[in-house]
């Protein structure tokens, strides 16, 4: 996730970052399945949408204690 995108999920609300969040679960559990039946060419791409997920969730978490 480059820097800029970085920013524009802190300018997001608590409703968009949690879609956000759910968006990201659903995309890396559709790869995950071709991952089962096909071979993947970015071996990477799965910790980086965790690392993309938990950076949502920590910024709603955020917004929920500070709200």
């Amino acid at each position: 996730m480059k820097k800029n995108e970085k920013m524009e999920l802190k300018k997001l609300s608590a409703e968009e970052l949690a879609t956000r969040a759910d968006a990201l679960r659903r995309e890396l559990f559709s790869v995950r399945l071709n991952a089962a039946t096909k071979p993947v060419k970015d071996k990477m791409y799965f910790k980086k949408q965790r690392k993309d997920i938990a950076r949502a969730l920590t910024l709603l978490r955020e917004k929920m204690i500070v709200s």
